[in-house]
């Protein structure tokens, strides 16, 4: 890979690890700390999704219009100072619902920038450069999990002084390294998401960006669960906390390691962007009906590794096909999009599984889980239907992307 896509996966890395020190733990903070039922604390992490989504949407515009590396900046000063009033202020419901907002928002409007400046320093990369980003944000889960986990069991404390050291250190390498990754940009291209569906000539694109989002927002809602009411679900069953950050641990451990496992059925089989999803979406099925069964620990690791082989098809996937779909100047507009969906899975995903389980049960709550992934099928399948001279099917699509 060039050096410049090196930077931007440590930088990732380095990021990801931070914010995973606190993610993962939140639900359980929010419900055995501060005393808020699954409802309430899945109100919580939506008001810190709502953030990111709207950080999304402004990191992706402001990549566009001032670059990747001011837009970093800011999103940073915003994270850093967040995590570490929140260090000091977490016992406060009140402060934390408002810091937990912070963070979102610094945190969205610095992802889109970096998978933009990705697709746009290496273009002739294909799938790589964002398969990459998605692997350094992986080392981040299993790091930052392992390491927030082992805090968590000393003082919670830690955890959120750690979150914040993190992103002093990433705020260096941004300052150091990241300003030479500019991307050169057209005068005059940026746009908002209302004229973006205004202009005729690129809007049958926005449209299957569109569509695709639509399974891709299920996909994240089904997902968010292991961070929400599965982390809770996992305490009832009595199953400690340090083994609930284990499996985060596989999981990110799996996605650095089983690459070449990934590689391997990629080039054989599964060569097109499309096939890649439609296998994904399956196995996610899986490891849901395998967790309606879930007792013991070891049944939850067995789910885990199933949905970390289908993560590995499916999200390197879908920002690679809107770097494809994005019109010249727009990378930073399509890339805000496709996170801040994912974004708002993770917001509706922690309310809608704390709802579902606390009146239907967690049984019920997987079962409606599996089901619902037949939505992103559809939505893979019909999406570039009317986008002419470019199709997501053929193998030609994913032939340099291995």
């Amino acid at each position: 890979m060039p050096k410049a896509i090196w930077l931007l996966v440590i930088g990732m890395a380095i990021n990801v690890t931070g914010a995973s020190f606190l993610w993962p733990l939140n639900t359980i903070y929010i419900s055995q700390e501060l005393g808020q039922p699954l409802t309430i604390a899945g109100l919580v992490l939506m008001s810190n999704g709502a953030a990111g989504i709207i950080g999304n949407l402004i990191g992706g515009k402001l990549f566009d219009k001032i670059g990747g590396f001011r837009t970093i900046i800011m999103g940073l000063s915003i994270t850093t100072s967040s995590a570490f009033i929140l260090a000091m202020l977490h016992e406060s419901f009140i402060a934390y619902v408002a810091l937990l907002m912070g963070l979102g928002f610094g945190a969205g409007l610095m992802v889109p920038c970096m998978y933009a400046m990705a697709g746009a320093v290496w273009p002739e990369g294909g799938r790589k450069p964002f398969n990459a980003m998605y692997v350094a944000q992986n080392v981040g889960v299993a790091t930052g999990a392992a390491i927030g986990g082992f805090l968590a069991s000393l003082r919670f404390d830690f955890v959120f002084f750690g979150n914040g050291l993190m992103y002093v250190v990433f705020f260096i390498i941004v300052l150091f390294f990241f300003k030479d990754l500019q991307p050169k940009r057209e005068a005059g291209t940026t746009t908002n998401v209302f004229e973006q569906g205004a202009v005729v000539e690129n809007r049958k694109r926005f449209n299957a960006l569109i569509v695709l989002c639509i399974g891709f927002l299920i996909c994240w809602v089904a997902y968010t669960q292991w961070a929400s009411t599965i982390s809770v679900h996992t305490q009832n069953l009595g199953i400690p906390l340090s083994q609930y950050s284990l499996l985060w641990t596989i999981n990110g451990g799996m996605i650095v390691f089983c690459q070449p496992f990934v590689k391997f059925f990629i080039v054989r089989w599964f060569t097109s962007l499309k096939a890649q999803i439609y296998v994904g979406i399956v196995i996610f099925s899986c490891a849901y009906l395998v967790l309606s069964k879930a007792e013991i620990f070891t049944a939850f690791l067995v789910a885990m590794i199933i949905l970390t082989l289908g993560e590995m098809f499916v999200w390197p996937a879908i920002p690679t096909i809107a770097h494809q779909l994005a019109p010249e100047g727009k990378a930073g507009f399509y890339q805000g999009i496709v996170n801040s969906i994912g974004t708002g899975g993770r917001l509706i995903g922690p309310f809608f599984g704390g709802l579902l389980a606390d009146i239907y049960g967690m049984s019920v709550l997987f079962y409606v889980l599996a089901a619902m992934f037949v939505i992103p099928i559809v939505t893979t399948a019909l999406f570039d239907r009317k986008i002419e001279g470019q199709t997501f099917s053929r193998k030609k699509v994913e032939s340099r992307a291995s």
